[in-house]
């Protein structure tokens, strides 16, 4: 496939970043009833890094995603995956984002790409900011400790979210072409054991939608999709042990370019692991490889 310079993609990216963030700001400027968005915009699509080759299985079930920091200050940063299982050096995409408390990259087209993000304010308001849309479409979210999107879990094309209410039930939100949500759906009761639940796409590689989590002894526990929403996900079953040195787990998607959905950690003094993912449900994951010394700590979110 051709590939165009790595300084010509990089400023291609950074002015689609700069842009998606001028339009959430124009939103919340006008004093619409989106006023509680925030300063910030969607992922947007990374260009394939010229590493990749002709041979790159970019998938829905296994995204390229970029990989997006926001730091106290509330400014944002994004690195590329190099296709390799490390990371290029970070750009800045903009400020504004101290008024976000969490975030998650979707692929709504099921293209491979981000080509959105869904946020939650400081008010507790859900923002949708996608590539010509950036508007509210929930709130009064405060009641969850816990958000993201693995993926679509019901086989149509746009990507869902999960949340956990401070009673340890599981909810899922079906998400529609524009970027609303339908009302919730309840996954289940017994969620609170847990200290990290993350995901990104098919784990297994059977095209379902799969996640892990993290109980509080700091086992990892992988839940296989069904893609039926009425009931999301099979029993669990473990991936291991000695994740609680983790202050952060993310299902990242497809770092390496092999066409398995990844996951990423940071651990206590600030470094960054990748797992790279093997597309097995007995193995999820192969040895973990450092792909950031330290510094990492620095950053309030990754997503």
């Amino acid at each position: 496939m051709p590939h165009a310079s790595g300084r010509s993609r990089r400023r291609a990216l950074s002015r689609a970043l700069t842009a998606a963030t001028a339009l959430a700001l124009a939103v919340v400027t006008a004093g619409t009833a989106s006023a509680d968005v925030p300063g910030n915009g969607p992922a947007v699509r990374p260009p394939l890094p010229l590493s990749a080759g002709a041979d790159a299985r970019l998938s829905p079930n296994a995204p390229f995603f970029s990989l997006q920091t926001v730091d106290g200050k509330g400014d944002s940063y994004y690195y590329v995956p190099d296709g390799k299982g490390g990371l290029s050096p970070r750009k800045r995409s903009g400020g504004g984002w101290d008024a976000v408390k969490a975030a998650t990259q979707i692929d709504h087209d099921r293209d491979g790409y981000a080509d959105g993000t869904y946020f939650i304010t400081t008010s507790n308001a859900v923002g949708y900011a996608g590539d010509n849309a950036a508007r509210q479409v929930a709130t009064n979210w405060g009641q969850y400790d816990s958000f993201f999107s693995p993926g679509t879990l019901g086989g149509s094309k746009q990507s869902d979210i999960l949340v956990r209410d401070r009673a340890g039930v599981l909810w899922l939100y079906l998400a529609k072409a524009d970027g609303s949500l339908s009302g919730r759906k309840q996954v289940g009761p017994g969620w609170g054991q847990y200290t990290a639940i993350t995901g990104r796409a098919d784990l297994t590689g059977d095209g379902r939608t799969d996640i892990v989590a993290r109980d509080r002894k700091g086992t990892l526990w992988l839940y296989k999709g069904t893609g039926d929403t009425a009931k999301p996900f099979r029993s669990r079953t473990r991936v291991g042990d000695g994740w609680n040195q983790f202050n952060l787990l993310l299902g990242t998607g497809d770092v390496d370019l092999d066409g398995h959905s990844d996951l990423t950690a940071r651990d206590g003094k600030g470094a960054l692991w990748l797992y790279k993912g093997t597309g097995r449900a007995s193995a999820p994951f192969k040895s973990r490889v450092l792909i950031g010394k330290s510094g990492w700590n620095q950053y309030r979110l990754l997503f």
